[in-house]
């Protein structure tokens, strides 16, 4: 590396080595910045699913099955290669002739939307997050918010993309059996009732009905476009003999007592008044019913030292899940990274008894029940 000469910030204690390593690493940073966004691109435009099967395919024939342009598709090939997402069949060929192909082992990260390893989604979620960054610099300065809709399509979409597979193969399966006396309720006389809060886009409410054949799911957002979304979901599932999804307040009176289950899986950090929807939820079960509450699995206690996880959940915080906290007031201003015991307190002030962190292993999600 080119030392850089010298500036007013040395002293006799200046680490030149770690100073090196810190650009290093803010250069490395910047580049995973620009993949992500070619990432996107790529899932974009279709290329991603144009090459699963293992082909080598040129520019000019990825552009005309993708409807793009030829050089514009070309400077994307060359540059997914040399950042080692895509292989060249020979890079001394001439540019137009040059073959490009995506390994199978990729593939299945970028172009299977059913694999729990499908990761094409988080560069959209990404540049969702980043969108409002104007919005976000002025929260900073007031102490506002950004409301969930000002971050757009992408954030909507790429949030429901990327957890779909987990609620359509993990979430009846695994995460609901962890309490197993409710899972037999959800398959007992007479039909079971869950609330499903924060439903977003749908795919929980969807999962949960796939695999209690017996139980009817109410949705409920209060976004309009993820009802819309979530509700195109349902009918295309077939599944609207049996899941409703609602623009709805789930503090109605009316629905008081009437759910076996309550779930909010990843959003009780996203929520101005935590402990008000948490009361809600309580109110929502019937006596004996459980509540279910999944969010992200970061550490016990906040360190210098942490690892990649809680790194990027406190990245999603600054340009998301804090601003949208943030945007009604009065606020919580929880942030994405809900330690245990903040939950535990939310729980707690809401009228739960006990909370129980279920045994349950998940590289991102910590599942709570709370007890009455």
């Amino acid at each position: 590396m080119t030392t850089m000469p010298n500036t007013p910030f040395r002293n006799a204690s200046f680490d030149v080595a770690k100073r090196d390593r810190f650009v290093e690493s803010v250069m490395t940073s910047i580049n995973g910045g620009l993949k992500a966004y070619t990432i996107y691109i790529g899932d974009r435009l279709g290329y991603y699913e144009a090459l699963r099967d293992g082909q080598w395919s040129t520019a000019g024939a990825l552009a005309d099955g993708t409807g793009t342009q030829e050089r514009y598709t070309r400077e994307w090939l060359e540059q997914q290669t040399v950042n080692g997402i895509l292989e060249v069949e020979d890079a001394s060929a001439p540019p137009e002739k040059r073959r490009f192909r995506l390994p199978a082992e990729h593939a299945e990260a970028l172009a299977e939307p059913d694999s729990l390893n499908f990761m094409a989604p988080l560069a959209q979620v990404f540049v969702g997050a980043a969108s409002p960054i104007g919005a976000v610099l002025e929260a900073f300065r007031t102490g506002g918010g950004v409301h969930f809709d000002g971050y757009g399509r992408d954030m909507r979409q790429g949030q429901a993309r990327i957890n779909r597979p987990a609620f359509l193969s993990e979430l009846g399966q695994q995460w609901i059996p962890a309490m197993p006396d409710v899972d037999q309720r959800l398959r007992d006389d007479p039909p079971a009732r869950i609330a499903d809060i924060g439903c977003g886009s749908g795919w929980s409410s969807i999962g949960m009905a796939r695999c209690y054949p017996q139980a009817c799911v109410d949705g409920f957002d209060l976004d309009a476009a993820s009802v819309e979304d979530a509700q195109k979901h349902v009918a295309a599932s077939g599944l609207s003999d049996r899941v409703e999804i609602r623009r709805h307040d789930c503090g109605d009176p009316e629905l008081a007592g009437a759910y076996d289950l309550v779930t909010a899986f990843e959003c009780v950090h996203d929520l101005s008044d935590p402990v008000a929807v948490l009361s809600a939820m309580g109110r929502l079960t019937a006596p004996g019913g459980a509540v279910l509450v999944a969010d992200e699995r970061v550490g016990e206690r906040f360190t210098a030292e942490s690892d990649d996880v809680e790194r990027m959940m406190y990245g999603w915080s600054v340009l998301h899940c804090l601003p949208c906290g943030m945007a009604d007031a009065p606020s919580q201003g929880t942030g994405t990274v809900m330690r245990p015991h903040t939950l535990s307190g939310y729980a707690h002030e809401a009228g739960f008894g006990r909370v129980e962190v279920l045994p349950i292993e998940h590289p991102f999600f910590r599942f709570y029940r709370l007890y009455p």
